[in-house]
């Protein structure tokens, strides 16, 4: 019977005793896999709290090692919420990456409608002397938007997610204001011919 309990004892010991490894290995690859998707940028609060939560598991790591008898039970646990909570920051990376996608494939349709209405406007706009230069200006500034766009293109095409967002919304910014500075000229004209 003594003995019996001596092996129970040297089993239960042994098998909270080890290093669980491969559970450390399967929360590193799906931490990295959150990472290769992109977490690191597009939630990136959420993947520092992943971070945080794999350096605890390793320093229970470290101070079970340090110890005669070892339990590694309390990290095995938190291992596998480690893992769990590496394939939701993932499912968040890729839910954002899909949102500015579609608000960047957004902000080219809407800059393309602006640059077409520029465009009539150019041609509606007054050519006298100051004007002909002016619109020559105004036409250069609609061609940057359109090549700053390509370059959107380009770039979403890359997977470059948030350079291409960002260019997108100031080629927006500066189609809106030459549409606004257009329709301005083209008002005061109009008014001024009436009168």
């Amino acid at each position: 019977m003594t003995l019996f309990t001596a092996l129970s004892v040297a089993v239960l010991l042994s098998s909270c005793g080890k290093v669980p490894q491969a559970e450390i290995d399967a929360a590193n690859a799906a931490i990295e896999a959150a990472q290769t998707a992109g977490a690191d940028v597009y939630v990136a609060g959420d993947f520092a709290a992943l971070q945080d939560s794999m350096n605890v598991v390793n320093q229970k790591v470290e101070e079970q090692n340090g110890k005669l008898f070892k339990n590694y039970k309390a990290v095995g646990a938190t291992l596998a919420a480690v893992t769990q909570m590496a394939g939701e920051v993932q499912a968040k990376a890729e839910a954002k990456k899909e949102e500015i996608r579609n608000e960047i494939i957004a902000l080219q349709a809407e800059v393309s409608a602006l640059n077409n209405q520029n465009n009539e406007l150019v041609a509606q706009a007054p050519k006298g002397k100051e004007g002909t230069a002016a619109l020559e200006a105004i036409k250069s500034d609609i061609g940057v938007v359109e090549a700053s766009m390509a370059e959107v293109n380009n770039q979403l095409t890359a997977g470059e997610l948030m350079p291409a967002l960002d260019k997108a919304k100031a080629a927006k910014e500066k189609a809106q204001a030459l549409n606004t500075e257009l329709s301005e000229v083209i008002a005061r004209y109009s008014k001024n011919k009436r009168k």
